[in-house]
């Protein structure tokens, strides 16, 4: 097992991640204690939200819009992003071009193109977590209350 990264490189790697990475896990629950869903989406990070994009009537949508919370994984078991945000659902059309521009170069598709049926996501994170094994889980909180920690 590697040492433990530092503070200050760890929260580089977080962002990096966010900055390149185009997949995440979006872990949601209906508000009223029903099943958790889990379903991978692509998303765009402009420096402080995400922007995810799926049907408003898939479960994912629907919990997001209902509970307003959402629970995000990037990378994999031994190399791990957590998020934990609060989300808002809003019409494809409300925001700017250059942001569903941003979007499409990222992920190849611009859901625009997908008709009503599909809605914005914005993920204001919260708590962001990061850690290589077991080494790095004592120090892994780089977000809370909404501000990256140092």
């Amino acid at each position: 097992m590697d040492a433990p990264r530092p503070r200050d490189v760890r929260l580089a790697d977080t962002r990096a991640r966010l900055e390149t990475d185009i997949d995440l896990w979006v872990a949601t629950a209906p508000p009223d204690g029903g099943g958790p869903g889990l379903v991978p989406l692509s998303f765009d990070w402009d420096g402080s939200r995400l922007l995810l994009a799926t049907g408003r009537d898939t479960p994912a949508g629907r919990n997001m819009r209902e509970s307003g919370v959402v629970r995000l994984a990037l990378g994999g078991l031994r190399d791990v992003v957590m998020v934990k945000g609060s989300v808002e659902e809003v019409p494809l059309d409300t925001l700017p071009a250059e942001r569903w521009e941003s979007y499409a170069v990222r992920t190849g598709w611009d859901p625009r193109e997908s008709g009503p049926a599909y809605a914005a996501y914005l993920v204001t994170p919260v708590v962001v977590q990061a850690w290589r094994e077991y080494p790095e889980l004592a120090d892994r909180t780089l977000m809370r209350e909404g501000v990256w920690v140092g």
